[in-house]
């Protein structure tokens, strides 16, 4: 691996298995609120537990609470995919300021090394 990839591995931060623990409150664009489970996260965005998807590119605002941080941001909705009950549908954070993208990712890093499930973030 190249010393450039190597360190563009280490700047990116970790995608952490939640499995659901975390709520969040979606707030479409309409007024209407749905609630959802956190799947994963990271500070580029989380994989929702959903119902019914939401419908592909909608922009949204989601509303969480994780640790000491409770992060509200502009979000873009992904493809969902079906699951056993419901749906994942993955998010992709677009507003999020530098101050609580900070604070998630100290949170997440807290999660780390308490032994949460991880995985490298490429999202």
């Amino acid at each position: 691996m190249s010393s450039t990839a190597s360190a563009q591995k280490r700047q990116r931060g970790f995608r952490v298995k939640l499995l659901g623990s975390v709520l969040a409150l979606v707030l479409l664009e309409n007024g209407r609120q749905v609630r959802a489970r956190i799947n994963q996260l990271s500070v580029n965005g989380a994989l929702l537990s959903l119902e019914t998807p939401l419908a592909e590119g909608i922009q949204v605002t989601v509303l969480f609470h994780i640790g000491f941080a409770t992060i509200r941001c502009r979000s873009h909705m992904l493809f969902p995919m079906w699951a056993t009950q419901g749906c994942l549908q993955p998010l992709k954070f677009l507003e999020l300021s530098d101050g609580d993208r900070a604070c998630l990712a100290r949170e997440l890093e807290a999660l780390v090394r308490a032994g949460a499930p991880q995985e490298e973030d490429d999202v």
